[in-house]
């Protein structure tokens, strides 16, 4: 069967830098809109004034594009439904507030937040769900315009009709029903005058033709208010994906406490977008094929009936795992470019190709790179202790033996090997560790038959009479 286009949105706050929560939201949203030739929008949630800032949307937008997530419509990118900031859009919101409070589905409320603390608390006491009393919904229009006049602040609630039920079919979690009488009548307008979250949430994803809303299971219950909304105004609700959270080792949600890294912490460190792609793709959604993935390939395999219930949980491993995987599918420029430029500073121009060829599978990030950039081309070198413990078991006889190996044999780690081992009857670790362990430093690492030509015979020769007493 073929699949239907969707239109998908992600719509971040600026009130800080994306982590990976947020980008995995973003990448669900991105999959599904592109499979079909769907639409991906941007839109910046923003009306809460004092917490929004611009620095914060341009990151996010820098993010995206870092990534490859790129919008069809929003921000810089146009469309018919602009403008796509929310602090814009007041005008909008304005006119859907009149249309309600017109309809008689809307009333300003006047309880201070002090009376509804102590409703709250006293509704949760008897056993009852903490839903406004409506001790306001009878104030005349005569009432009200005098406690306006007198300079009383309040906010707009929608009236919840009572005795209803609201019931939508979820993309992850089937059906599911609400009944009005646990929702109580809600803010939808805050006493400074600016929208509620969920309010303008709704609207816009209506007026902007969004099908497909693709957001967290902590946004759930906002959903049968957000439809309720829609209906009175006759606008139509899209289709709803409320997609598990992601949790840190401690089952909590997951936050920069608990181990998320920013985007722009993770670009810093040197991670490939490509990495992320892969990792959070499975972050709650299940793939027939575990391998490696390009992102038009993970587009078309993409399926709302694999994302999970249950919460996923983030695994710092997993996304070092495709990163390495990453790496493997680069071509040895890009894993050069990508090394950075004080990798290159240090590696010999010659020498470029052979060092990515020789150390690619050993490292994940660019300072891996610098690690072994520097023990292969620095005259100074810095031994582990480990490697120390081999050298010395290994005794001045075996480096004396290495030296003149290398002497005759120059950079042939092959043939150098087989002199140690016929000289001095040794193989395996007592052979390969304390040769590794005098010229790198270390016990592990990349094929000595290949970085030995670029340590160089003269560098070797040195690095093995630190070991010879004469």
């Amino acid at each position: 069967m073929a699949l239907r286009p969707f239109k998908t949105r992600f719509a971040p706050s600026p009130t800080g830098l994306l982590h990976l929560g947020n980008i995995r939201t973003a990448l669900f949203n991105y999959l599904l809109a592109r499979q079909a030739g769907g639409t991906f929008l941007l839109r910046l949630e923003d009306t809460d004034a004092m917490r929004g800032h611009e620095k914060f949307a341009r990151a996010l937008e820098e993010d995206l594009r870092w990534l490859g997530l790129v919008w069809n419509e929003g921000p810089k990118a146009g469309g018919s439904h602009g403008p796509y900031a929310q602090s814009e859009r007041g005008h909008i919101y304005k006119e859907y507030f009149s249309a309600l409070e017109s309809r008689g589905v809307a009333y300003p409320c006047f309880c201070s937040e002090h009376e509804l603390a102590i409703a709250r608390k006293t509704a949760i006491a008897a056993g009852h769900p903490p839903r406004y009393s409506g001790k306001c919904r009878a104030l005349s229009r005569a009432e009200a315009e005098a406690r306006f006049g007198r300079g009383e602040p309040a906010t707009l609630r929608f009236r919840v009709e009572e005795g209803r039920i609201v019931e939508f079919d979820d993309k992850v979690r089937e059906r599911q029903v609400f009944s009005t009488d646990d929702i109580g009548d809600f803010v939808i307008r805050r006493s400074d005058g600016t929208p509620a979250f969920f309010f303008c949430n709704a609207i816009d994803d209506a007026v902007m033709g969004v099908t497909l809303v693709v957001r967290g299971e902590d946004h759930l219950t906002n959903t049968p208010r957000q439809i309720l909304l829609l209906q009175a105004l006759g606008l139509p609700a899209p289709e709803y994906a409320h997609i598990a959270l992601v949790v840190g080792a401690d089952g909590a949600p997951l936050s920069k406490r608990t181990g998320s890294r920013s985007v722009q912490e993770l670009r810093e460190a040197g991670f490939l977008p490509a990495a992320i792609h892969n990792y959070l793709a499975r972050l709650g959604h299940t793939y027939e094929d575990n391998s490696f993935m390009t992102l038009d390939k993970l587009v078309s395999s993409f399926s709302l009936a694999r994302l999970h219930r249950a919460p996923a949980r983030y695994d710092e491993a997993h996304l070092a795992h495709w990163q390495r995987e990453a790496l493997l599918h680069l071509s040895a420029g890009e894993v050069g470019e990508w090394m950075g430029d004080k990798v290159s500073a240090l590696v010999p121009v010659d020498k470029r190709e052979a060092f990515v060829v020789a150390v690619r599978a050993n490292v994940t990030f660019p300072a891996d790179a610098m690690h072994w950039a520097q023990i292969v081309f620095s005259d100074t070198l810095a031994i582990s202790h480990p490697a120390r413990e081999a050298i010395t078991v290994a005794g001045e006889e075996f480096f004396d033996v290495a030296r003149r190996a290398v002497e005759k044999h120059g950079a042939d780690f092959k043939a150098v090997s087989e002199m140690l081992r016929h000289t001095l009857s040794v193989s395996g670790k007592s052979l390969f560790q304390p040769l590794r362990a005098a010229l790198t430093g270390e016990l592990d690492g990349p094929e000595m038959a290949k970085l030995l030509p670029l340590i160089g015979v003269e560098r070797a020769r040195e690095r093995l009479s630190r070991f010879v007493m004469s």
